[in-house]
């Protein structure tokens, strides 16, 4: 299941120390619209293994400063309540698998 975070929900989320992948976009960003099926797909795939979650910059402004989020689509990997890794740019499926089943 694909969340939606706040920047309460996220800190609550990192908090419980799991695998995350946040993806950091705006409505207006062609890129991310064109990365977003990939991060509804992986969403279904890794439920009940990673939480797999969006950042809305232009509403979660603070988050996107606190994490240095300079370009969009940026999709941050935490572990632990740490980054692991980060994406920058549109990428297939198969680059963020790498990462989330390394991290399992």
């Amino acid at each position: 299941m694909l969340v939606h975070f706040s920047k309460e929900g996220f800190d609550k989320a990192l908090d419980e120390g799991k695998l995350m992948m946040v993806d950091f976009w705006a409505s207006w960003c062609g890129p991310c619209k064109m990365l977003s099926p990939v991060i509804d797909d992986l969403a279904g795939k890794y439920e009940g293994k990673a939480i797999v979650g969006k950042v809305n910059v232009d509403e979660e402004q603070e988050l996107a400063i606190r994490y240095g989020v300079m370009s969009i689509p940026t999709v941050i990997f935490f572990k632990d309540g740490k980054e692991i890794d980060r994406k920058v740019g549109v990428m297939p499926g198969g680059a963020f698998e790498q990462v989330l089943d390394g991290n399992l």
